[in-house]
């Protein structure tokens, strides 16, 4: 009989699945130092990211998708 693959509950927290198969993710540089960054940059900042390449099927896997 052959198992299931379990969710990586750190991937999940951190990534999201759209209806079509994208996965999103949050940049970097949001966190701290926002007093040195522009209003423009740190708009630019709180987007999602797409996720591309290799990089994408492994976290598919972690997440079971």
């Amino acid at each position: 009989m052959k198992q299931k693959m379990k969710t990586k509950k750190a991937a999940l927290k951190r990534f999201k699945v759209t209806k079509s198969g994208k996965i999103l993710h949050r940049g970097h540089g949001i966190r701290h130092l926002r007093s040195n960054k522009s209003k423009k940059q740190l708009r630019s900042l709180n987007v999602p990211r797409k996720l591309t390449g290799r990089y994408k099927a492994k976290i598919k896997k972690m997440l079971g998708v």
